[in-house]
């Protein structure tokens, strides 16, 4: 491997940050659509070169830009999102109900096997697929449309399907995660859904352990094992063995377990990370210390990874798309805060350097493993 690519989408442009494998040097290259909301950039596994990126703006909506050459020029494709069939209507904060409206797209998860193909989640709740390369759009309804539907609703960013994790040894499982319904899981590519929520526990619910209504952060997998799963909810840290049929709690010695990314180590499927933050109000690390935390365990037993992050007077987010992993022999660790910070360990976490400050707030992080 030659070295890498981090995919970075702030409030205010994209950039692409690059380096050898030794990951010391950065050449940073942007922003591209200044100005404009970056949710996501996501690439292809199959061509690296071939980039997506998801632009939002309150002012012109939603456009789609995708790259065939690594981020050096983009062209805007198909953003017609449109979706299928009845389209009902789904519970409101208040418990009134409210009729399903396209905001903007959350999530690119381009497919493993084809450049062309690549799925997205959007607000409210719903799962796009383009087999075109994003020229055009089609909605797998199944989703939206399953039963438990209508009681789905909104968390505090908006009723959002921020999360797509595609199986890496069965094409047709596809496991998601929205604000505030839960984890779902098809089996059959697409078609049919059904809720993966059994051993979550949310005590904002008038039924803590309902089928659906959990505000799920994050879901985290290696591919080597896709039916262990690794989930951030908004309390709690989660596992399952069963491809989410059943939950337990890995919280462990977690200072809080409030926190948005988890991630999985590309070489040790139980080496898991995740960021707490001190509160579902207070989202700043706890005393103010920047910390990383590592379970080799696959949860339960944790250790605080804080050389070279700030441990005085940090008050930043870390949001749940904005950390990330390569694969180079040493993995190398990668997140971003909302203060425009982006870090790298170049050895699992065990030493931080910031690749570059002062961006503005960042939403996302990818990094790709360059050939």
């Amino acid at each position: 491997m030659s070295g890498v690519r981090v995919l970075v989408g702030t409030k205010k442009g994209a950039f692409l940050l690059t380096a050898d494998a030794n990951r010391q040097a950065w050449t940073v290259d942007g922003p591209h659509f200044g100005g404009w909301e970056i949710y996501h950039l996501a690439g292809s596994p199959v061509d690296p070169n071939r980039l997506y990126a998801s632009q939002s703006s309150g002012w012109f909506g939603q456009i789609i830009q995708r790259s065939g050459d690594g981020g050096r020029t983009w062209e805007p494709m198909g953003n017609q999102f449109v979706y299928e069939g009845e389209t009902g209507t789904h519970q409101w904060y208040d418990g009134t109900p409210h009729p399903w409206e396209f905001k903007r797209v959350w999530h690119l998860e381009p497919s493993l096997h084809d450049p062309d193909t690549v799925y997205a989640g959007v607000e409210d709740a719903a799962i796009f697929r383009s087999t075109d390369g994003a020229k055009t759009w089609t909605e797998l309804p199944g989703l939206r449309q399953h039963s438990t539907g209508s009681r789905w609703q909104p968390g505090a960013g908006g009723m959002c399907l921020h999360t797509i994790v595609l199986d890496a040894v069965d094409p047709q499982r596809i496991f998601v995660a929205i604000s505030a319904a839960g984890a779902f899981r098809t089996d059959d590519g697409g078609e049919t859904w059904r809720p993966i929520n059994r051993g979550l526990r949310s005590e904002f619910l008038p039924e803590q352990e309902a089928e659906v209504g959990h505000c799920v952060h994050r879901i985290a997998m290696h591919p080597s094992r896709p039916n262990v799963l690794f989930m951030q909810k908004h309390w709690d840290v989660m596992r399952s063995d069963d491809a989410g049929d059943s939950w337990r709690e890995v919280s462990g010695n977690l200072p809080v377990d409030f926190g948005f990314p988890i991630a999985v180590h590309a070489h040790e499927p139980d080496t898991i990370y995740v960021v707490p933050i001190k509160s579902d109000s207070e989202h700043f690390p706890p005393e103010g210390k920047l910390r990383v935390y590592r379970s080799r365990t696959g949860g339960m037993e944790w250790e605080a990874l804080t050389k070279g992050l700030p441990q005085s007077d940090c008050y930043v987010n870390v949001l749940r798309d904005a950390m990330a992993v390569d694969r180079l022999d040493e993995c190398g660790i990668y997140f971003g805060t909302s203060g425009g910070q982006v870090y790298v360990s170049p050895n699992g976490g065990d030493d931080w350097q910031c690749i570059v400050h002062d961006l503005p707030p960042v939403l996302s992080v990818e990094v790709q493993t360059l050939p």
